[in-house]
């Protein structure tokens, strides 16, 4: 049997091994613009595996696949539009974190507005409603 001292080393190193496996431990270009570009598109875009990391942060499989895409399309001298068209056409506005509003993305840009809308209508329903409602006697008095 392992010792429990042991056992937190242990875990300490798988957990720490995880880091070790570190997305674009090198610079993707040699030219610091370039360089530069990269890093913020890859910023921009959105990991489709994991939906809440970019793909610069993500080690998901598809993630690396368009870093590399992205990193091509740099070297073959594509602006940061038509890289993005490139990717929306293909995987959609979702890929964007920061998608254009469009009606397609209407919903998308007024969820938490309508949301906070129908959390405070609720919450003054509820409390218009106990506001009208008879203050009940003494619990004590009805049993």
């Amino acid at each position: 049997m392992i010792a429990p001292r042991r056992w937190i080393v242990l875990l300490a190193a798988l957990l720490l091994s995880a880091a070790a496996g570190a997305i674009d431990t090198e610079a993707a270009f040699a030219d610091a613009a370039r360089q530069a570009r990269y890093e913020h598109l890859t910023n921009e875009l959105r990991c489709l595996v994991c939906q809440n990391q970019t793909i610069a942060d993500s080690n998901a499989g598809l993630a690396g696949d368009l870093r590399r895409e992205v990193k091509e399309m740099i070297a073959a001298g594509k602006s940061d539009n038509d890289i993005k068209h490139f990717l929306t056409a293909r995987y959609g506005d979702f890929v964007l974190y920061d998608p254009p509003l469009t009606p397609r993305t209407l919903l998308l840009w007024a969820a938490p507005a309508l949301l906070v809308l129908i959390t405070v209508g609720a919450a003054a329903r509820v409390i218009l409603r106990r506001s009208k409602a008879p203050i009940d006697a003494d619990p004590e008095e009805t049993v």
